[in-house]
């Protein structure tokens, strides 16, 4: 690429950025972090007791349990450890009347996570949501069931990979070398998952948006900057943080409010980044 082409090219993302920040603060982005990382940590525990009572229901309980621990395999282990543990233990108690009118109230509570995500995707992509309530509230519903029926696929999943692996191995053994390959498959597995939620909530929850092949960079940038703040907050909570001797017993649920708060903010962003794009191409052809 030429030298001047380059320039104009460093120009335009620059004046991208620019513009997505300006936006970012001017709806509320900050703010808007804040809701979506408290109502995602209040919904955790009612999506898992959800997904709970349906592994019950299909005769596996424990698979509540793996599903736990892929859903925080994403997080630093500084912050998923202490929160996981609180989640086995609630997964834990026998519930006999589980899937009566309590698990409406846990649905319920649950899909708001969901519409606090739709919230946010609506401001950054500055449109009104003008569907009906009603219409709103089942579809978050939706989501919630289906996330917690994926969950348990990937779970069962996860339970069934190796022993397939093994049974190979003992057919194949030549396939004996590749077990760490295996084992990098099933973090693939998660990135496919982040992947897969990240693109289905900017298709279908927001009121308006990019044409769906122009919702990739926004993505692409949020799955980065998250590997990338994972890496940073983890490194920063082993070296620096001490927030036990700040918030005491709240230290798990604060590190865990902050880290929601990071993911928040990118997955914000990358939607603002999107709709800033689109701003730049609508610029560009008049």
């Amino acid at each position: 690429m030429a030298e001047p082409e380059t320039h104009a090219v460093r120009g335009r993302l620059r004046r991208v950025v620019v513009d997505a920040l300006t936006h970012f603060n001017n709806d509320d982005g900050w703010a808007m972090s804040s809701h979506v990382a408290l109502s995602a940590l209040m919904a955790v525990f009612p999506f898992l007791i959800f997904v709970a009572a349906l592994a019950g229901f299909i005769g596996d309980a424990g698979l509540a349990g793996r599903v736990a621990d892929i859903l925080f395999a994403s997080w630093p282990p500084e912050v998923a450890r202490p929160i996981a543990a609180e989640v086995h233990l609630v997964l834990g108690e026998q519930r006999g009347g589980l899937l009566t009118v309590s698990i409406l109230v846990t649905i319920y509570l649950a899909s708001n996570g969901v519409e606090a995500v739709r919230t946010a995707l609506n401001r950054a992509y500055r449109v009104v949501e003008t569907r009906n309530f009603f219409f709103l509230r089942a579809q978050s519903v939706l989501f919630v069931f289906i996330g917690a029926v994926a969950s348990l696929v990937l779970a069962f999943l996860g339970v069934l990979g190796p022993l397939i692996f093994d049974r190979l191995v003992e057919i194949f053994p030549g396939l004996a070398p590749f077990q760490q390959q295996f084992t990098y498959a099933s973090l693939a597995v998660t990135v496919v998952t982040l992947v897969v939620a990240l693109v289905t909530a900017h298709v279908w929850l927001p009121a308006g948006r990019p044409s769906l092949l122009r919702l990739w960079p926004g993505i692409l940038l949020t799955l980065v900057s998250w590997l990338v703040a994972t890496f940073i907050f983890s490194f920063y909570l082993r070296r620096f943080a001490n927030y036990v001797a700040t918030y005491a017993g709240l230290a798990s649920v604060v590190t865990a409010i902050f880290f929601l708060y990071l993911v928040a903010m990118l997955m914000i962003f990358g939607a603002e980044f999107n709709a800033a794009l689109a701003r730049a191409r609508a610029t560009a052809d008049d």
